[in-house]
């Protein structure tokens, strides 16, 4: 006679998920009745929002402040978890930064940042996590790229070769996974109300100001993002004006696609 365990909750790992998009996907996945592993650097904000969802969605919800950036963080949260015995069912890399203004005025550093958090240490959770999920032949992994990903966008050089990196990572992985049980998704956002947002804005007031229109709320974002995720779907772009753009970034001739955002990045500078 077959002893059947009691069914397990899935564990999300989710990065960046003191506010904004990964704070908004973190309540996704609680109400989806996922047990949850936060990660960004500020424990406090993590620790309230822990409480909340565990309060609100019963389920158990382990907070890890860590700072992504530095090269052996993402081994060592892994590690961590391990000894936890923690298994890590879904994979969520939310965690980036965006730097704004011309590549030519800004530090090498501040460039080495962003390939540090937004490619290296993306690239560095996956090397973790992805493979006991191969062996498992069971798992999903949400990948935030962003609409950039489908453009050149001067002003912001750096951050969308970033993102570009990863949705080309992301689409290869999901075709190298074909048929192994793990799915991986992109999901690529349009401008979104977020405090990263907010403080470009006030970094740069130069900046031209979208249409609401253009701008997304990071609720709607996350709840398409969990959608994608846990359908499958291998490039999910929130939003018809967002989609339209991408499309547009992938049908049209290059040089005109770069002449178009040449044009704008010039004038917000």
């Amino acid at each position: 006679m077959k002893v059947h365990r009691a069914n397990r909750r899935e564990t999300a790992l989710i990065t960046g998920a003191s506010s904004g998009i990964g704070e908004a996907l973190a309540r996704c996945f609680a109400r989806g009745r996922c047990d949850l592993v936060l990660v960004a650097r500020r424990a406090s904000k993590l620790k309230a929002l822990a409480r909340t969802l565990e309060n609100d969605h019963r389920v158990r919800v382990r907070v890890a402040a860590a700072d992504l950036s530095r090269p052996t963080s993402a081994t060592v949260l892994a590690a961590s978890l391990r000894r936890q015995r923690v298994r890590v069912d879904i994979l969520v890399n939310n965690a980036g930064i965006v730097e704004v203004g011309r590549f030519s005025r800004m530090t090498a550093a501040r460039s080495q940042a962003l390939i540090a958090l937004n490619v290296a240490a993306t690239t560095a959770l996956l090397s973790s996590f992805l493979p006991p999920m191969v062996r498992r032949r069971r798992g999903r992994v949400l990948n935030v790229c962003s609409l950039a990903a489908f453009l050149p966008v001067p002003t912001m050089a750096t951050y969308a070769a970033t993102k570009a990196y990863l949705l080309s990572l992301s689409e290869s992985l999901a075709e190298e996974l074909f048929g192994s049980g793990v799915t991986v998704t992109a999901l690529c956002p349009g401008v979104t109300e977020t405090p990263m947002k907010a403080a470009i804005e006030r970094a740069h007031p130069r900046l031209p100001r979208l249409p609401r229109l253009a701008i997304s709320d990071a609720g709607t974002v996350a709840a398409e993002g969990y959608q994608a995720c846990m359908g499958g779907e291998v490039v999910r772009v929130p939003g018809l004006v967002n989609e339209v753009t991408a499309l547009s970034g992938r049908a049209l001739p290059r040089w005109l696609v770069r002449r178009v955002a040449g044009v704008v990045g010039r004038r917000a500078t």
